[in-house]
Formats: structure tokens, C-alpha cells, sequence
């Protein structure tokens, strides 16, 4: 039997190197009706499948990949939709190789099945037919639940309650809805429309949008209890930015990268000056981090025209946290990868403008906390490197405004409010869930926290049980 499995996944067509290196249009092509046939026949559909095990919202995906082998695409949206209210997202995004994927049991002898790219052709033909049958929504509770965010947490949340007959309002303090998914992950990963598509079928599932909501300013979280809402879900995120702490952080042309990327994201600085916001393209430009935001920050300065972009990291490329996938295609467009590398200050000129950094060699010690290697500075590797934009990207922390504004709300030394294993706050009525709880993560993680969160809001909404069990 083994020697006749196809071992080999069906490759996803993307756009040239050079091509996109021009373009903020999305690299991954996509799957061809005959290229998703071929790869979901690879599945051997088996009979205890470990790779629902490995989705943090649980899809069946086994079902929704042999529906779609079937010629059933409108039965594999369904099977999708039942438990992934962002099917085309996650198919774009989740770091599928580290969860579905690498418990596939081709993966033990080849290429694991593509399910990420099987979603993605999934959703997509749902969002071009429209012909997904609509999921159950059970009549109407009278509750009726906030959900302050409309990123992966809040959105998932939303859907799932209002699919149990809850009402459900979403507050949401930019003037867009998505959260991360619109000011974080650029379009070349991440198309808006897809983000857009997706937040009108969580509406239509009667989830009410309001934008330009700042809860914790406008409205504090017991005046909604108080006067309208049976229960609060917080997914905020960690949408404040963290620094390096060094000599001339604040000079003119050093963007944290959560500036950086709203402005080319959500602002749409890209394409200046049809959009009024601007941002400086640079000739050579230094991003400094090895997560997943750090590629999309290098890869948006290589589209906005730089001639040298940089990816300056302490460690080695083994121990990147950033998606093997991302750094390839960083590396095909040219981003340049100073692995073992840390600033230790930046210079300006006489304007206050950045024009140069001083770097240190490091070498990798002993295993740290999260159990990598530590990296250690090389004694006299002292050297300096002109640049003239540079990106802070070495994560995030929560925004405090909810936190501070809320004693009733337990927060850890992070800034991270403290929730239990069902996203209960310690503040009656509250939930929490995604990044606010775990400091910067993944897109479904935080949607599998929505989802664990959902449901004891439910059981709790409908049995006004304890807040605390005795």
C-alpha cells in the first residue's frame, strides 16, 4: 500500500520573483480546478485522522477534502464553514506545516497532503459562487453578547454566537474591520478583499459591526454589561509595539513595525498619492526581527522601491520563528539576511534623520527559556552600516487602555490579561482570548481561543451558572 501513495504534493503556481518584487498583488496563484483534485486525492482519508487533532478550531477535514474529491464543492464549503467562519484566511496564513500538516501520516514518509492550499481553493470558489448552503443558526436566545475586536479572535467569537441565537455587537476601534488582518499581514499575503468578504459573512449571520468603537474611552466595559450586554468577549490583540531599548530609537526614519505596516496595510501608503498617507520608501533599509512580521515588513520595502533591504536577526536562520515558506520568498525577491546580528544603536545626521547603525557579531550559547539557543555578543564585533529606514519588528504587547481602565481585569508583569482554560477574565462576564492573553501569536490560535471562549458563553448565558466553580 505505501509504495503506491503519491508522496509528492502538487506544487501552488505564484508569481515570479521578479514579477512580484514590483507588484503588493497576492504571490500564491492558487490551485487549479484539476491541481486540487490531484492533491485531495492524496488523502488516504484514515479512520482516526490526527490532522483534526492538530486544528485549533477542529475542522473535519477529512470530510470537506474527500467532498471536495467527490466533485461536492458546495457539501467541502459546508464542511468548512461548519466550524471556520474564515476558511479563506486560515487557507492563506496558518502555519499549517506545524499544525494539520505535520500530523498527516504521508508526512511521515513524503509531503504531508497541502490541506492549507485545499482550504484556500475551498474558499475561494465559495467566495466566486456563492453557493455554499448556510449553516444552522438556532432560533433566538434573547442574550446578547460584546465582542470588543474584530480580528481572528473577535470575528470567530461573533460567529459562533450568533449561531447559538445570540445577539452579537462588535466593537471595533479603527475605521476598518479585521484587526491584524488588515493593518498587519500585507496584500501580497493576505488580499483585503478576501478579509472583507469573509467579515460580511460573519454580518450575515446577524452579527452587528460597529467601527470607530473605542471601548475602554467611549464606553467602559461595566456600563455594557450594565445597560445592554449579558457577556463581553476581548480579543484586542497586542497591537502596542515593542522596542529594542538602544541609542537613537527615536530618531526620524526608525518605524516600529506596527507603524510601518498600518501605514502600507490599512493606509494604503503604497499607492501615495492616490491615498493621503505617505511613508518613506528608502535606498537601504534594515528590518530588524525573524518573525513573520518581520518578512512582511522586508518584503513591503522591496515593493515600495528600496535598493537594499536588510533582515538583521540575532540568532541563525534555524532558529527563525518566521515560516519557512515566508523566508523563501523573501529570499527570492532579494532580501538580504544578516543572520547572527544585533544593533547596539542607531546614528543620525544633523536633521535627526537615521543614516546609520552600529551592529555586534553574536554567537549562540546555551538554550533559554523558550528553549533556543541564546545568543551571546562577540567580543570586538563592533562595526557600523549606513541605512536610512529602519524597522523595528521584535514584537508586541497588549494595548493597556482596556486593562487600566478595568481593576476588576488581572493582568500578568506582560500586560497580558489573565483568563482560565475556558478564556474566563476574572472579572464576571468577560472573556478574553487570542493575543490580549498570550502576547503575539498566530492567526488561529487566536481563533481557536474564540471558539473555546464562544462556547462557555453560551452554557453560561443560557444556565447563569456560577462565575467561579466552588
Amino acid at each position: 500500500m505505501a509504495d503506491k501513495l503519491n508522496l509528492n504534493r502538487v506544487e501552488m503556481p505564484k508569481q515570479s520573483p521578479e514579477k512580484r518584487k514590483g507588484n503588493f498583488q497576492e504571490v500564491a496563484l492558487g490551485y487549479s480546478a484539476e491541481q486540487a483534485a490531484l492533491e485531495a486525492s492524496r488523502c488516504i482519508q484514515c479512520k482516526k485522522p490526527k490532522c483534526v487533532d492538530g486544528c485549533p478550531v477542529g475542522v473535519d477535514i477529512p470530510e470537506f477534502i474527500l467532498a471536495l474529491r467527490e466533485g461536492d464543492m458546495p457539501g467541502a464549503a459546508l464542511s468548512l464553514k461548519r466550524k471556520n467562519a474564515l476558511p479563506g484566511i486560515c487557507g492563506r496564513v496558518c502555519p499549517q506545516e506545524v499544525q494539520c500538516e505535520s500530523r498527516c501520516v504521508l508526512a511521515k514518509k513524503g509531503a504531508p497532503v497541502a490541506i492549507g492550499r485545499l482550504e484556500r481553493y475551498v474558499a475561494d470558489w465559495e467566495q466566486e459562487t456563492k453557493k455554499c448552503p448556510p449553516c444552522e443558526i438556532l432560533p433566538p436566545t434573547g442574550k446578547s453578547a460584546a465582542v470588543v475586536g474584530s480580528g481572528p479572535a473577535g470575528l470567530t467569537c461573533a460567529a459562533d454566537l450568533a449561531r447559538l441565537g445570540h445577539k452579537v455587537t462588535i466593537f471595533e476601534a479603527l475605521h476598518d474591520g479585521g484587526g491584524v488582518l488588515v493593518y498587519g499581514i500585507p496584500e501580497f499575503r493576505l488580499p483585503k478583499a478576501i478579509v472583507r468578504a469573509e467579515i460580511e459573512y460573519v454580518k450575515s449571520l446577524g452579527v452587528e459591526l460597529e467601527l470607530d468603537s473605542v471601548v475602554g474611552r467611549q464606553v467602559q466595559l461595566h456600563e455594557l454589561l450594565e445597560n445592554e450586554f449579558d457577556s463581553i468577549f476581548l480579543g484586542i490583540g497586542a497591537g502596542a509595539p515593542r522596542f529594542l531599548n538602544v541609542p537613537g530609537e527615536n530618531l526620524s526614519g526608525v518605524y516600529s513595525a506596527n507603524e510601518y505596516l498600518t501605514r502600507v496595510n490599512l493606509m494604503k501608503a503604497y499607492k501615495f498619492p492616490d491615498y493621503d498617507t505617505p511613508i518613506k520608501k528608502g535606498r537601504k533599509v534594515a528590518v530588524i526581527g525573524g518573525g513573520n512580521v518581520a518578512m512582511d515588513a522586508a518584503r513591503s520595502a522591496v515593493r515600495l522601491g528600496a535598493e537594499e533591504v536588510h533582515v538583521i536577526y540575532r540568532r541563525s536562520r534555524e532558529e527563525m520563528p518566521a515560516r519557512r515558506e515566508e523566508v523563501e520568498n523573501a529570499m527570492e525577491e532579494g532580501v538580504i539576511f544578516d543572520f547572527l546580528t544585533n544593533p547596539t544603536r542607531f546614528l543620525g545626521d544633523h536633521r535627526g534623520m537615521v543614516k546609520m547603525m552600529e551592529l555586534v557579531k553574536m554567537e549562540l550559547g546555551e538554550p533559554d527559556a523558550s528553549g533556543r539557543r541564546s545568543p551571546r555578543v562577540k567580543k570586538g564585533s563592533e562595526h557600523i552600516e549606513d541605512v536610512d529606514i529602519v524597522v523595528i519588528a521584535v514584537g508586541t504587547v497588549p494595548n493597556p487602555l482596556i486593562a487600566s481602565s478595568t481593576p476588576q481585569l488581572k493582568t500578568t508583569k506582560w500586560g497580558t490579561i489573565v483568563v482560565d482554560e475556558r478564556g474566563r477574565t476574572t472579572m464576571e462576564g468577560v472573556w478574553a482570548g487570542g493575543d490580549i492573553t498570550t502576547g503575539g501569536a498566530t492567526v488561529i490560535s487566536a481563533m481557536g481561543a474564540g471558539k473555546i471562549a464562544a462556547a462557555d458563553m453560551d452554557n453560561w448565558m443560557l444556565n447563569d451558572g456560577p462565575w467561579c466553580d466552588k
